[in-house]
This record gives C-alpha cells, sequence and structure tokens, in this order.
C-alpha cells in the first residue's frame, strides 16, 4: 500500500472530510486520486470500531486515509497515535506535541504526519501549546523557524496552520509558508477554507515556494442535510490545484 499522498507534478494534495466509505469512493474520484481523505477519531466509541471502519476506507481508495483528531481536538491526540500505528495511511493530523510519538508508532517515514500550529496575531510566531494539556496553558509562542525545527525534531512532515479563519490571519500565513520554504517543509493551511478564498490561499503557498501543500477544506463544501462532503465541489477544487 503506497503511504505517500497522491500530489500533483506541482506538489499540491487536497485534504476533505469523509462522511462515508461511498463518501469517499466518490470525492477520491472527482479529484482523480489527488486527495487524502479525513475520517475523524473523534467519531468512534473505541479504537477497534475505527481500525476496523478505516480499513474498509483504505480498500476502496487506495489508502488515501487522513487519520483526523475532530476539530483539532487535542484529546484525541493519543487515539490517532494507537489507530495511525494499525492503520499505516498517507495523513496523519496531530497535535504538535503528539507528532513524536505518532512517528515512533509509524514505525517508517513515509506517512506525512503534520503538526498544529495556532495563530499569535503576531507575524513571524505561532503558538505550539496545542497539545492536551499544553492548551490549557498559557499559550507558548515561538518563532515559527523554532516550531518547524521542532517539528523536524520530532520526525514530523508539515505545519498545519489553523486556525486560520480563511484569510483573517493573511499576513500571519504569508510569514509561515515563507518559512516552509525557506527551511524544505510542508504546509497545511487549515480552517475556513471556501471555494471562494481557496485559490488565494493556495497561491501564496505556492508563490512562496513551498514545495508540497495540503490545503484542508472541510465545513465549506459539507452538504448539510447529509453531511457528505459534495463531490462536484471537490472537482471544483481539483480544477484549481491544476492551474498552478
Amino acid at each position: 500500500m503506497k503511504l505517500l499522498p497522491n500530489y500533483l507534478e506541482n506538489g499540491i494534495c487536497l485534504n476533505v472530510l469523509a462522511n462515508s466509505v461511498q463518501n469517499a469512493k466518490d470525492c477520491y474520484e472527482a479529484a482523480e486520486g489527488h486527495v487524502v481523505l479525513g475520517v475523524l477519531t473523534k467519531n468512534y466509541p473505541s479504537d477497534e470500531a475505527a481500525i476496523e471502519d478505516m480499513k474498509k476506507y483504505q480498500t476502496e481508495i487506495d489508502n488515501a486515509v487522513s487519520v483526523g483528531l475532530g476539530a483539532g481536538d487535542p484529546n484525541q491526540s493519543a487515539m490517532v497515535v494507537r489507530v495511525s500505528k494499525v492503520i499505516q495511511p498517507q495523513h496523519v493530523n496531530q497535535v504538535f506535541t503528539g507528532v513524536g510519538a505518532s512517528r515512533e508508532a509509524l514505525g517508517q517515514s513515509e506517512t506525512i504526519v503534520n503538526g498544529l500550529v495556532s495563530p499569535t496575531g503576531k507575524v513571524g510566531v505561532v503558538n505550539i501549546a496545542t497539545g492536551p494539556l499544553s492548551s490549557q496553558t498559557t499559550p507558548t509562542e515561538v518563532p515559527i523557524e523554532t516550531a518547524i525545527a521542532l517539528l523536524k525534531d520530532m520526525g514530523g512532515s508539515s505545519i498545519k496552520f489553523f486556525p486560520m479563519k480563511g484569510l483573517a490571519h493573511e499576513e500571519e500565513y504569508k510569514a509561515v509558508a515563507k518559512a516552509c520554504a525557506e527551511n524544505d517543509f510542508d504546509l497545511e493551511p487549515t480552517g475556513g477554507i471556501t471555494l471562494d478564498n481557496f485559490e488565494e490561499i493556495v497561491k501564496i503557498a505556492v508563490d512562496a515556494g513551498v514545495k508540497r501543500v495540503i490545503p484542508h477544506v472541510y465545513s465549506s463544501i459539507i452538504d448539510k442535510e447529509t453531511g457528505d462532503t459534495k463531490p462536484e465541489d471537490v472537482a471544483k477544487l481539483y480544477e484549481i490545484i491544476k492551474k498552478f
């Protein structure tokens, strides 16, 4: 099974949520396989239930599974570690403090493991206190370059910049993109990304020179009635990333 996401030649791969195995298949096809499908550990009562279900996803979408926390919930960090160890997905979402444990549990360096850092309102400075206990304390604000170096030390692959609230933190996001490019690190913009601002958000990362980008587009393309991610919207996003 392939452990690396199926990036386009320009280094971009989508990340959207899957509400069911069928929904995952439909979205996977809409992006011609250039997508990882988020399955949230928070939605399962136990590790066993999550593992059993995720194995069904793996079979149908060639392992393009992104093991998720659930709205960046730090309390899901340990469950993500345990489930990822068994599943061996292409993508793992983690809070900053869960990255080292995830990489160790995976036992290989290919799967993309992101580390969640948050905007601080200061350009070039991010909050890394995003873990189960640290998120309840005073924010730990460090230069983005330091955050990247710490993530590399722990075996991380990318910065998950969340919550971005679309372009509300545009200058901060530009600084993060610049640092990722300069330090050969991947970037995953997350939070408030819509069909309207998606292209501009991806363009900022590409223009900065980031080699691999995985933009997360979640609630804005989910059908409120069914809870499914709309494959037709995934197709629109796919057309946009092909432009770069």
